[in-house]
């Protein structure tokens, strides 16, 4: 069982990694995949008068601030014209994907955050009104069964919350839970850069591996801007039992197959 989150930033190939998916359902393997979205989200955003804020929490983690009318774009643009895209290229392949989001069927369930904390000009800010979320619980019987028919599910990181309204909750925390809930041997995230870097300068300084047993000093030392989560979501996949974690380069020929041979930053 695998799980590869397709990143939603600058340079990814995605025509590489979904050529890369459909070998490997060929041959019989069990793929879902999570993907995120949001360099056109932004583009949409600001198209529509609504430029995208990102805020910084006092711990260094980067996100985006969703109020009401940024989650219904998000919503718009995720859910619907990224997901539906991946599906027909998947399908185009011969790959029998079925795009959905964490809303449908209560696939992914999560708290709504309501309130954050964030550090601007070097002052902590509260911000209300946030429809960001994390997810809590998984409908893996659904999954379970979408992949027993044959299908391979692409889902798009908008939750249920337990109020029932729609959550933006981060794509590779997703992906983590995902792969947690059906026991995924491994987890591929997919994203602009070869994996974790001590420079984040420098392509070159690329960390092979990195011990489960230190995960947290590697974020302090190394990771920054997103890689913190992704590192997080490593280190949260591992908790629930996946074997791998791959953060691996998206750009490439062959990423998944690739990151399947441990290139890019391993996690296990």
């Amino acid at each position: 069982m695998l799980v590869v989150k397709l990143g939603g930033s600058n340079g990814l190939d995605f025509d590489a990694a979904l050529s890369d998916i459909a070998a490997l359902v060929e041959r019989g393997e069990r793929v879902a995949v999570v993907h995120g979205g949001s360099r056109e989200v932004d583009r949409i955003c600001t198209e529509l008068g609504k430029p995208p804020r990102y805020v910084t929490s006092p711990s260094g983690v980067k996100s985006r601030y969703t109020d009401r009318e940024t989650l219904e774009i998000f919503a718009m643009v995720v859910a619907g014209r990224v997901n539906k895209l991946l599906v027909e290229r998947l399908q185009g392949l011969g790959v029998n994907a079925l795009g959905l989001s964490g809303l449908d069927g209560r696939l992914l369930e999560g708290k709504r955050k309501g309130v954050i904390i964030a550090l601007e000009n070097g002052r902590k800010k509260v911000l209300r009104g946030d429809y960001g979320g994390t997810v809590e619980r998984v409908n893996t019987s659904l999954l379970g069964w979408l992949l027993e028919e044959g299908y391979t599910p692409v889902i798009a990181p908008v939750a249920i919350g337990t109020a029932g309204e729609a959550l933006n909750v981060d794509a590779d925390r997703a992906a983590a839970a995902v792969a947690g809930a059906l026991g995924a041997e491994t987890l591929v995230i997919l994203s602009n850069v070869p994996g974790l870097l001590k420079d984040p300068a420098d392509e070159g300084s690329l960390i092979p591996r990195v011990p489960r047993a230190r995960a947290g000093e590697f974020i302090t030392r190394y990771a920054q801007g997103r890689m913190k989560k992704k590192l997080i979501s490593a280190n949260e996949a591992l908790e629930q039992g996946v074997k791998r974690v791959v953060l691996a380069d998206g750009r490439v020929e062959n990423p998944v197959l690739k990151a399947l041979e441990g290139r890019g930053t391993v996690i296990e």
